[in-house]
């Protein structure tokens, strides 16, 4: 009974991931063919690689980056682990497949040339966070980049990104378009891929977070407890210039409730020192399961 519950259970993990696979690869190739394609536009990871060899030769991108892939596999296969490896070599061949054969199905899209810069951007960065958040990949700059990710995890994946792709449009700016205009737009599309990357990744459960120095924390923490529902921590500190005693509420909560946390806060205790921050994401009791 409990290896036919496994069973069940692992069937409809893979089928999920591979339906979120061919969505993802589908906004990606998209975002690649039927966007940037057209409008020359130079682009980021391998797929801006393989954007090179289409203009130049008219090879087919997603070949073009199956190919390109595999050196860049194998020498990350030890960092990244193998069922990584695993997951992403079926989202790349399942992406590569979408760009050339499906894609092509979809209208090209001719109009203005900031618009498909913007498609591009949104689009393509929607479907490396759909992958990226079931734990694979696309190959090539997915794997560069998750490696130095793994090595520095202080880094946003997004950031990693931009500066790695800023690289690439450089180059497929000179190459291709070898025009300024173009340069821009390539820009443009790598910062709006980091940002949604983020953002999807991180922003739907992202919060703040705020750090209280009161001489009430009993009062404050009741008082966020009957306006918001949150919980709070409380935290032992020592003032550096006087050396007296202070009690640190600490809570964690969303956006919209932060601004009613802070207006009660100021009611109990008008001298209260408040820190807000911003928190990527918040796991936990009353937040997203880890």
């Amino acid at each position: 009974m409990k290896l036919t519950h496994e069973k069940s259970w692992y069937m409809k993990k893979w089928s999920i991931d591979i339906l979120i696979d061919i969505i993802g690869g589908i906004f990606i190739a998209v975002g690649t063919y039927n966007f940037a394609a057209a409008a020359e536009f130079p682009v980021v990871g391998l797929n801006g690689i393989a954007l090179i060899f289409y203009h130049l030769f008219g090879l087919p991108i997603g070949r073009v980056a199956l190919i390109l892939n595999i050196p860049i596999a194998l020498f990350c296969f030890r960092i990244l682990g193998r069922n990584f490896f695993l997951r992403s070599v079926r989202t790349i061949f399942i992406t590569s497949f979408i760009m050339d054969y499906a894609a092509p199905l979809f209208p090209v899209y001719q109009g203005d040339r900031m618009l498909a810069a913007i498609c591009t951007g949104v689009f393509s960065g929607l479907g490396f966070a759909l992958i990226y958040m079931r734990d694979s990949s696309t190959g090539g700059a997915d794997f560069i980049m998750l490696s130095l990710k793994a090595k520095k995890p202080h880094l946003t994946l997004g950031k990693i990104a931009f500066v790695m792709d800023t690289v690439i449009v450089l180059l497929g700016t000179v190459i291709v378009s070898k025009d300024m205009d173009s340069l821009i737009y390539g820009m443009i599309i790598s910062f709006l891929l980091s940002v949604v990357v983020d953002k999807v990744m991180y922003g739907i459960d992202a919060g703040k977070m705020t750090l209280i120095v009161t001489d009430y924390a009993k009062e404050v923490a009741e008082r966020i407890d009957q306006v918001s529902g949150r919980g709070s921590t409380f935290l032992k500190a020592e003032g550096s210039f006087a050396r007296d005693k202070k009690d640190v509420v600490m809570c964690a909560c969303n956006n919209k409730q932060m601004y009613v946390i802070r207006t009660a806060i100021k009611e109990i205790d008008p001298n209260a020192f408040i820190i807000i921050m911003e928190s990527n994401e918040v796991l936990g009791e009353g937040f997203k399961t880890h």
